[in-house]
């Protein structure tokens, strides 16, 4: 182990492997909303979070979660792919009735992966008229985000359930 005056130890959450903070100082000097996204094995949350310019920290302001779907009448499971564009439409849709129309991604320390749930959750924000920088070229297919590559998945359910986001005022 180093030892000496010189030695500096890093960030807790840097040795714990929790935070970049390289990244996230870009993400902060943008100045913009960030969208958070973060899966489990259970649920995806999508989360429109402000930069903490006080010592107070960040601030969440709006949240979505995918258990949050069965309100709308979703029967799918909540930690695929479909679940995950549901969940981003939406936060969008909350984002958007709070005066927010433009955002940057946060993915974290999540490998970027094209087609993954993270770009379906993007690709729901997005449809919900927000304002990402992004190339559509990482974004699921169009059948893989209705949910045909999952057996006896209902994509009238989906289709129905992505309706009533849509018309949804805010709560």
């Amino acid at each position: 182990m180093a030892r000496g005056p010189t030695y500096r130890v890093p960030f807790r959450r840097r040795r714990e492997g929790k935070t970049d903070y390289r990244k996230r100082l870009k993400l902060l000097l943008s100045g913009k909303p960030r969208v958070v996204v973060r899966k489990s094995n259970k649920h995806i949350r999508v989360q429109l979070v402000l930069g903490g310019r006080d010592k107070l920290g960040d601030r969440t302001v709006a949240d979505a979660v995918s258990s949050e779907l069965k309100k709308f009448d979703y029967k799918g499971g909540e930690s695929n792919t479909p679940a995950a564009y549901l969940t981003g439409l939406l936060l969008g849709r909350k984002a958007r009735e709070g005066g927010f129309d433009e955002a940057i991604l946060d993915l974290g320390l999540q490998t970027p992966t094209h087609g993954s749930k993270v770009y379906a959750a993007l690709k729901g924000v997005t449809d919900a008229g927000m304002s990402l920088l992004h190339d559509s070229a990482v974004f699921p297919t169009d059948e893989r985000v209705r949910g045909e590559h999952i057996s006896g998945f209902s994509q009238d359910n989906f289709k129905e359930v992505s309706e009533k986001i849509m018309r949804t005022r805010k709560e």
